[in-house]
């Protein structure tokens, strides 16, 4: 398939499931998006021989086109793409059913129904046929599963016991019951037609059929109120909320982190740089693993400010880098400044729903790093690699600058 191919083809800027497909329109390939138009295009990547396995390289040249669905949220795109994978087992996903090492989620057939997380091997070992109410699965990544039971469960509170509720015979085991009622995550005792609804949903939720859930929350709250049972039309309407506003930006960073090398710490360290407020031009570098990444470096000539504005120029840039959903988002950002600039980032990644730390190098008259402020806690465990990265920002910023102002001239 050529790259030309994607001009016909209008890919969503939004979360969703694409499909690769071969000369007979059979599916060769799934995968999920919390952007659709970026992830695709980076299948098309002059570099994808290098950033792609040969397995990718190999199907992207087999396909003859794709098509996609779009879903609500990144979350409902994670358990389509494992529905789908489970049911048509396209031959380049490497992903499979039977394999031992992937995460699974097991709904108990049990008085009170738990809901646990289990891996393939283990299935067979620790479960007879019976006592499996629902199976679903595999996922790969077991982050994102842990990332989206939290969101999951935040609508829907479960069980997630390891011994069946009731057998529990230690102090401590019903004091975890009692400690996770009051904090929300387990449902209330006694009241076992509610929680056969929650499971049922939590099927439902996990079948991909959000649509079913919703009519009935509804239907529900409509009785309620009639009946004059106003809390518990009360309880279906956030449910119906919290359903139609699926709040999965921690499951949109995990997903986008994991694109990135695993297991390294990524920082990204942005300065400005300008003469008095002329030729204004802004830079992103990054550092993961205490190495920079050259690669990932970014310039930004500044387009909406006037002057020497650089809080208000730090604003655009990190504002327009917030637009890739294709590049992985930081662990802690770094800016060159002081509470000012610090406050602009915290506010911005705030506004945008990320929930990242921001520090800020502050400089002395000889534009040296004098102090770092922000968490206390990651400024000294990652004080190199912070003052590494804004050190680069600051060479990177200045050489843009001076690039960009040698080309002016000879215009």
């Amino acid at each position: 398939m050529e790259r030309a191919h994607l001009t016909t083809i209008d890919l969503p800027d939004s979360p969703g499931v694409y499909f690769f497909l071969g000369p007979k329109k059979e599916i060769l390939y799934i995968g999920k998006a919390t952007s659709l138009k970026n992830r695709v295009r980076s299948y098309f990547a002059k570099n994808l021989i290098e950033a792609r396995s040969e397995l990718i390289v190999n199907m992207v040249l087999e396909s003859a086109t794709l098509d996609f669905t779009a879903t609500e949220s990144v979350l409902e795109a994670l358990i389509l793409e494992t529905n789908l994978i489970r049911s048509h087992k396209p031959k380049f996903n490497t992903r499979s059913k039977d394999d031992k090492s992937y995460n699974h989620v097991i709904i108990t057939n049990e008085e009170w129904s738990r809901v646990l997380v289990v891996r393939g091997k283990d299935i067979t070992e620790n479960f007879e046929p019976h006592e499996i109410k629902y199976h679903f699965g595999p996922f790969p990544s077991g982050g994102l599963l842990r990332e989206a039971l939290k969101i999951i469960r935040r609508i829907f509170r479960f069980y997630d016991m390891k011994k069946a509720i009731g057998s529990e015979t230690s102090k401590i085991s019903k004091g975890t019951i009692d400690f996770n009622r009051q904090i929300g995550l387990y449902p209330e005792a006694g009241d076992k037609a509610q929680y056969d609804q929650t499971i049922r949903h939590l099927r439902l939720f996990f079948q991909g059929k959000k649509a079913t859930i919703l009519n009935e929350l509804e239907r529900d709250m409509k009785r309620f109120a009639k009946e004059q049972k106003f809390e518990e039309a009360g309880v279906a309407k956030k449910k119906i909320f919290a359903l139609q506003h699926i709040e999965d930006v921690a499951l949109i960073k995990s997903d986008r982190g994991g694109e990135h090398k695993a297991g390294g710490f990524r920082i990204e360290a942005y300065d400005i740089a300008h003469m008095a407020g002329q030729s204004m031009v802004g830079v992103m570098t990054v550092v993961c693993g205490g190495e920079p990444q050259k690669s990932e470096y970014r310039k930004f000539k500044i387009k909406t400010v006037n002057g020497a504005n650089d809080p208000a120029a730090l604003k655009e840039v990190l504002g327009r880098r917030l637009t890739h959903a294709e590049w992985p988002l930081p662990s802690l950002v770094v800016v060159d400044g002081n509470e000012v600039q610090k406050s602009v980032a915290e506010t911005l990644l705030r506004e945008a729903g990320l929930e990242i730390p921001v520090v800020a190098v502050v400089k002395d008259e000889r534009h040296k790093a004098a102090r770092i402020i922000g968490n206390k806690i990651l400024t000294v465990k990652h004080t190199l690699e912070i003052l590494h990265a804004n050190a680069e920002s600051h060479r990177f910023a200045i050489a843009f600058y001076r690039s960009d102002s040698r080309k002016k001239q000879l215009l």
